[in-house]
């Protein structure tokens, strides 16, 4: 702003001070011509004599209406290579020094985003995988939903892939599921997705190591049961609980229908009965007689039952083992056990 006001006012030569190579005649017809060319001229030679000298030109007080600072303005865009001194020309669509995603002092650097997405310094700078993908990595395969269509397209398609990865390694199924049942009882799924489970964990050279937390029902204790002999675990504090199949209810329907679907079940509840026969080692008519009610058992009970082969204490077998079990202490009450069937 201070050099382009030199213009402002028409200055004496002395003011000038024009550099030895300009004549006095050709001053007096700078002064006298209006030529934006040679007032341009004029303040190139002023700004060259003002870099090389170390004095200042005083300068008159500016006038932001003045035509020529817009005509001056125009002349400079229209140079901006050379006023830019050699800089890089942008786009038009991006205005000069506003440049933000290229400039490091606006923008994190490679290295910073790098140590950002670390949160320890000793270990991988990659950011974290989903929880579903971690569990998988480890060959866990985690049931924790009731067995709808999605739940057992999901299992089926992990159990395949951990035996294609390696088909010696174990599988570990974690077990938290209802069944076909949600908790108050109420049918959401058919019998055959656990069935549809249940043969693809037979079919797989793996061996299956099966732990129930929480809760094992209906389809789900079958294939809490199904694992490798030596490998069906519980928690302490988890249940387990054997009911007979539910039809889901579909509305309005013939009589013909109805029947149809009755039959349906009871082919479910005699499949479900000798493959519960067959894994807990259990005679058939054992397993029909409890499962003629929902039958609730503890890890305590189960393991007993056939269901699983050790409880997980956690450090706490040997203080569990000396506790007796409910039917020892009403023996030695002296209270009789009645008969539930």
């Amino acid at each position: 702003m201070a050099t382009t006001s030199c213009f402002q006012v028409v200055l004496p030569l002395k003011t000038c001070s024009l550099p030895s190579s300009i004549s006095y005649s050709k001053t007096i017809k700078l002064k006298r011509n209006t030529n934006d060319n040679l007032r341009i001229k004029c303040f190139a030679s002023i700004n060259a004599r003002n870099s090389s000298s170390s004095s200042s030109i005083p300068m008159p007080p500016v006038d932001p209406k003045d035509p020529f600072l817009s005509k001056l303005a125009s002349i400079a865009a229209a140079s901006s290579d050379s006023l830019l001194q050699g800089s890089p020309v942008t786009s038009s669509d991006t205005p000069p020094y506003l440049d933000l995603f290229e400039s490091p002092k606006l923008m994190a650097t490679p290295a910073q985003v790098e140590r950002s997405v670390s949160y320890n310094e000793h270990r991988p700078r990659t950011p974290p995988p989903d929880l579903p993908s971690l569990l998988l990595h480890g060959r866990i395969v985690y049931i924790g939903m009731p067995l709808v269509a999605a739940v057992t397209e999901l299992v089926v398609a992990e159990l395949m892939y951990l035996q294609w990865m390696d088909p010696k390694a174990p599988i570990y199924i974690y077990i938290n599921s209802t069944g076909t049942t949600r908790d108050d009882g109420e049918s959401v799924g058919m019998e055959t997705e656990g069935f549809a489970i249940y043969d693809s964990m037979m079919q797989l050279k793996n061996e299956i190591h099966t732990v129930a937390v929480g809760a094992a029902i209906g389809q789900a204790c079958l294939l809490l049961a199904a694992g490798s002999k030596g490998h069906r675990y519980m928690m302490p504090h988890a249940k387990a609980m054997i009911q007979q199949p539910r039809v889901p209810s579909s509305g309005l329907m013939p009589a013909s229908d109805v029947l149809i679907r009755a039959k349906e079940a009871v082919v479910n509840r005699d499949v479900l009965t000798e493959l519960l026969a067959k894994h807990t080692g259990n005679s058939i008519e054992t397993v029909a007689n409890v499962m003629k009610r929902p039958f609730y058992m503890d890890s305590r009970r189960a393991k007993e039952f056939g269901v699983i082969d050790k409880i997980l204490w956690q450090g706490q077998e040997k203080i569990m083992a000396d506790v007796m079990p409910p039917e020892d202490w009403d023996k030695s009450a002296g209270i009789k056990i009645a008969d539930p069937f």
